[in-house]
């Protein structure tokens, strides 16, 4: 049985090491808010129970074992995540605390009848896939809406992250997953878009669009 400390590192490493990308101590101690020491001891410890691949001044990498476990760390997150939503009613912006402190139950039993609740979803609130019970994850092939082209249209599919403020801001957009989005056209200077949905037509900066994944209509 894993801790919650070393829960809270499994999912960190799990996160910056997405993609099979190394990641360094330094970035997990930045990402964790904890001292350079005491993630080098935390890395040793995982090191002995074969869950990362740990040498000093080295990149970080998951082991097989060590990825499936902090895969099944975010599966909670996410189940949680979605069952707050689609059954409890909160709004997508007020989720990730909440499941921040639900994902350490340990029982799977518990997780699965969430699971089963909802019908088995491949994807969270902000379009994050959740990963199987086996650790597996499905990969969707996306781009950010800044990626696309004038006069196409596309599905709001995803978030490449989803800070509470930023999705505060897309509640006052009315830009929801699964909107449908026409770019209209693209400012060449500082890469702002006006894009139409729901009959409107809103313009959108380059920092927004980047940040919004999407796929082809």
């Amino acid at each position: 049985m894993t801790t919650l400390t070393e829960e809270n590192y499994l999912k960190a490493l799990y996160h910056l090491t997405e993609k099979n990308h190394p990641a360094s101590v330094n970035e997990l101690s930045k990402l964790l808010g904890i001292k350079m020491p005491s993630v080098n001891s935390m890395m040793k410890k995982f090191e002995k129970k074969n869950w990362v691949h740990y040498e000093p001044y080295k990149p970080l990498l998951l082991t097989c074992e060590g990825r499936v476990r902090a895969a099944l760390i975010v599966r909670k997150h996410r189940l949680t995540e979605m069952f707050l939503v689609e059954n409890m009613g909160f709004g997508w912006e007020q989720v990730h605390e909440i499941a921040e402190e639900l994902e350490h139950i340990q029982s799977l039993a518990f997780f699965e009848k969430i699971d089963e609740l909802l019908d088995y979803p491949k994807t969270d609130p902000h379009g994050s896939a959740i990963p199987d019970k086996n650790g597996e994850i499905q990969k969707f092939e996306y781009k950010t809406l800044s990626q696309g082209k004038v006069g196409e249209s596309y599905i709001f599919c995803a978030l490449t992250e989803s800070p509470t403020e930023f999705l505060k801001y897309l509640n006052a957009k009315k830009l929801a997953l699964g909107t449908r989005l026409k770019i209209e056209s693209i400012e060449a200077f500082d890469k702002s878009m006006k894009v139409s949905y729901l009959g409107k037509t809103h313009t959108l900066s380059e920092k927004v669009s980047e940040r919004l994944l999407v796929d082809k209509a």
